[in-house]
């Protein structure tokens, strides 16, 4: 049994998962040895933020961090290792390439938050004018490079392709390329195709088109259906999650290809634990399995996992996938699953789409939003919700809020959302669409 005040804690990873499970344990136990290796300059990051530096709104990608390497060296006693990239682990130690040097350190807990990596094209990521978005790191590169370039190609329209396609197309002749029938692939069509007329507004939509390759240099791609001269090409195809490490000292890896976990954060080892974009959690609407690497989650993951590894029980209940992007004036949102999703997993599902003021209709302006909510048609129960148009976040927040407590149609209906006419109609978006629903299930 190894004495309390000896423990020694490895976490690799210093993203926004791997700093809450330091922090948490340093918390919880404040004489105990917490060491976190990032390969990258910066901790507590995300590429959620890129976007917002792209378009100036952000002026450094310091910013995006949400505190420097010295608070946590500082103010919560964590050995933060910047540029240190863990490249082999063994029971009982790791081996760090730390700036350049081999060391090892020992653990006696190990957190895996290695998180997500940017999906590459046909192996051709890393050209002259062609580059993946994989970090922060990389957001300097592409201003950089954009401020240069005229004609940008943007392949892919998940939410961080719409943002970086926002950003600089307000200055550029910008193209995105999606495979899919629609921008935000995850959407159902109702929502996305509002995105998609907007879109067409700004640049170049091109859609149903799949790049079979890029020349070397970034200044050609073709797809299966043209051919485009560019002069920078922007991958945002999505991510992956990084587990090579994990899989290489034996940790299961789960059916999503992340690391499998149970509510505790636990591997399939014992005294290891992961969290954030590498690690598998509960999709609380499904209550299966499932890869949810967003922020909100990755933290919670964290604080969990620094809780049981200090002796303070806890388990993560999963998630819900909730998210939020805009493109130009466009608030989307979406929580839990979309018809087709639910559909896709044995749900009898059930849907209405409305549209609705932001605000009471004597207050003067133009200001929409619609609304999707998925239902199961068997139970009554909501299972998503999807928005576009102003003011969604609030409607997703609240959506969210009743999806996690798995709340049925009727309450919806009844829930208590206040009415302030400058913010708010009388009956809230997510009330008119509970209402509809009703009428559509025959329930009143």
């Amino acid at each position: 049994m190894i004495p309390e005040e000896d423990v020694r804690v490895v976490v690799i990873g210093g993203g926004a998962a791997g700093m809450a499970t330091a922090s948490r344990i340093k918390r919880l136990k404040p004489d105990w040895s917490v060491d976190v290796f990032e390969k990258t300059s910066y901790v507590s990051h995300a590429p959620c933020g890129i976007p917002f530096y792209l378009s100036g709104i952000v002026n450094s990608i310091s910013e995006l961090c949400a505190y420097d390497v010295n608070f946590f060296k500082t103010n919560r006693g964590i050995n933060v290792h910047l540029n240190s990239e863990v490249i082999e682990v063994e029971d009982g130690y790791v081996v760090v390439n730390e700036r350049g040097k081999l060391k090892n350190y020992e653990w006696d807990r190990l957190v895996f938050a290695t998180g997500a990596r940017g999906k590459t094209l046909n192996d051709r990521s890393g050209g002259k004018n062609i580059i993946c978005v994989h970090t922060i790191e990389d957001a300097p590169r592409i201003k950089e490079m954009a401020k240069e370039r005229k004609r940008i190609v943007v392949i892919g329209s998940g939410y961080l392709g719409i943002e970086i396609a926002d950003a600089l197309s307000r200055q550029k002749s910008v193209t995105v390329i999606e495979q899919g029938a629609h921008p935000l692939p995850e959407y159902d069509e109702e929502i996305s195709d509002i995105l998609l007329g907007r879109m067409r507004e700004k640049l170049d939509l091109r859609l149903n088109e799949k790049v079979i390759s890029i020349e070397e240099d970034g200044r050609r791609i073709l797809t299966d259906k043209e051919e485009y001269k560019t002069d920078l090409v922007i991958l945002a195809i999505g991510v992956e999650p990084e587990v090579e490490l994990a899989e290489k000292f034996g940790v299961e890896i789960g059916k999503t290809g992340a690391i499998k976990t149970n509510k505790k954060m636990e591997t399939s080892k014992k005294g290891v634990y992961a969290v954030g974009d590498c690690a598998e959690t509960t999709n609380i609407v499904t209550g299966e399995h499932d890869w949810i690497p967003l922020a909100a989650p990755a933290n919670k993951m964290g604080y969990v996992a620094g809780s049981n590894i200090a002796g303070v029980e806890m388990e993560f209940p999963g998630a819900l996938k909730s998210q939020l992007t805009s493109f130009y004036e466009l608030e989307i949102g979406k929580t839990g699953l979309s018809e087709l999703e639910a559909n896709r997993h044995g749900f009898n599902a059930v849907s209405v789409t409305i549209s609705s003021n932001t605000k009471a209709r004597y207050i003067s302006s133009k200001e929409k939003i619609t609304v999707k909510m998925v239902a199961d048609a068997d139970t009554g129960r909501v299972l998503g919700v999807q928005a576009i148009g102003s003011d969604v976040s609030k409607t997703i927040y609240g959506a969210s809020a009743l999806l996690y407590k798995r709340a049925h149609v009727e309450d919806f209906f009844f829930a208590d959302f206040p009415f302030y006419p400058p913010k708010s109609p009388v009956w809230d978006p997510l009330v008119v669409a509970a209402r509809n629903l009703f009428r559509k299930m025959g329930i009143s």
